[in-house]
């Protein structure tokens, strides 16, 4: 998933350490623009789907990251202990995908924060944006980190200030154009989808804790509190103003221009580390690739994805992310706790590419049928027990 952590900071071995990086995840604008969509709701009704969405999410970060942390191994050799080594690669490519996914999403949103200060033509601040992201490849990683961690406090401190305005800013009743637009079970899975799409990554640095039980925990709590935070002050500044575009949100809610500039900012640090992260994961597809050149062509393909469609509503893209990793998480930790199996040194577990592919179709089945619960648990579950069975299966025929 997108990297909007201190990925510059040495990998942590202790708890503290470990906790900033996930600190530094959760402080995030593309939190607070996801909190927007759960307006609908109401502030009561959405900050509940939120903390539950979360407790299912997190719980299964926590999960994904004590087995990298076990097993220290990072987050896609992890992934090929149920999956093989070409399985690895599967779900690597699917990380880059919703990287590059990721980054079209910041640049599209950075446009028009800009040209709500500077009015023009929306595909120019997106190019500029851009390009500033490329600069920021270029540079390197160890010559931005102080910065982008100046830019992470800056954006943490608006979020105080946007919390005075959400509770004591006025109204919290929900406009009537919000209405109906949100059942409570898509709420819950979009609440979901935001630590899920970090379980391709969070073992990266779980994997050279000291104490792995109690790191993985901090950092899975962080995330949750912290998340939790920034899409209820998306939910409520969304609320308050009726307004789902961040820019607008911010000129509605007289924060001034001072906090577009702020988010600008933010969104060019935290999306270079989506390109960057992204070039990461595409070595364990193509071992020699330059991580530089491939951070940059993900840029840029990004800022054509930014100029070329419409990204105003991210959803889809959210739910997507869900039906891939929760079934993946699931038989993971089927292999991993259950079966004490390891197959990381096979080319491809075919079985469990074809459980994956059952829990992949079950979750798209069951987003059509608006369950209360949401889709993750009853997929993941369904999963869960098909990878156990097949397990035992397996082993009994050994």
């Amino acid at each position: 998933m997108k990297d909007n952590g201190i990925k510059g900071t040495k990998k942590g071995t202790g708890i503290l350490s470990n906790s900033i990086i996930w600190f530094g995840a959760g402080v995030s604008i593309a939190e607070i623009l996801t909190g927007t969509y759960f307006a609908p709701l109401g502030f009561a009704k959405g900050s509940l789907a939120i903390i539950i969405g979360h407790v299912i999410g997190c719980i299964l970060l926590f999960f994904a990251g004590y087995i990298g942390a076990l097993s220290k191994k990072s987050a896609m050799d992890s992934t090929a202990l149920s999956f093989g080594k070409i399985g690895a690669k599967i779900f690597a490519l699917f990380n880059v995908i919703q990287l590059v996914g990721w980054t079209g999403i910041m640049i599209y949103d950075a446009s028009l924060s800009l040209n709500e200060i500077f009015s023009t033509q929306k595909w120019v601040w997106a190019v500029i944006t851009g390009l500033l992201i490329i600069l920021w490849v270029i540079a390197g990683i160890t010559n931005i980190g102080k910065f982008s961690f100046g830019v992470m406090i800056a954006l943490f401190v608006l979020t105080i200030v946007m919390c005075k305005v959400v509770f004591f800013g006025g109204n919290s009743s929900v406009s009537a154009e919000f209405q109906e637009a949100l059942s409570f079970g898509q709420a819950i899975e979009l609440a979901v989808a935001m630590p899920l799409s970090w379980l391709p990554l969070i073992s990266d640095y779980t994997k050279e804790a000291e104490k792995p039980f109690a790191a993985t925990f901090a950092s899975s709590v962080t995330y949750f509190f912290v998340s939790c935070w920034m899409y209820i002050i998306g939910m409520g500044l969304a609320i308050l103003t009726s307004e789902s575009d961040i820019a607008k949100i911010m000129t509605a809610a007289g924060l001034g221009k001072i906090a577009l500039v702020i988010i600008i900012l933010s969104t060019v640090t935290t999306t270079f580390l989506d390109a960057w992260s992204a070039a990461i994961s595409f070595k364990t597809i193509f071992e020699k690739a330059p991580e530089k050149i491939t951070a940059i062509i993900v840029t840029v393909i990004g800022t054509l994805a930014a100029v070329l469609f419409p990204m105003d509503n991210i959803t889809d893209f959210l739910y997507l992310i869900g039906s891939i990793f929760a079934p993946m998480i699931a038989i993971l930790l089927a292999d991993y706790f259950i079966l004490k199996s390891d197959f990381s040194e096979k080319k491809l577990k075919v079985s469990r590419i074809l459980i994956w592919l059952i829990g992949f179709v079950i979750y798209r089945l069951l987003m059509q049928t608006d369950l209360i619960t949401g889709c993750t648990i009853p997929d993941m579950f369904l999963t869960f027990l098909l990878t156990a069975g097949v397990g035992l299966i397996e082993n009994r025929k050994k």
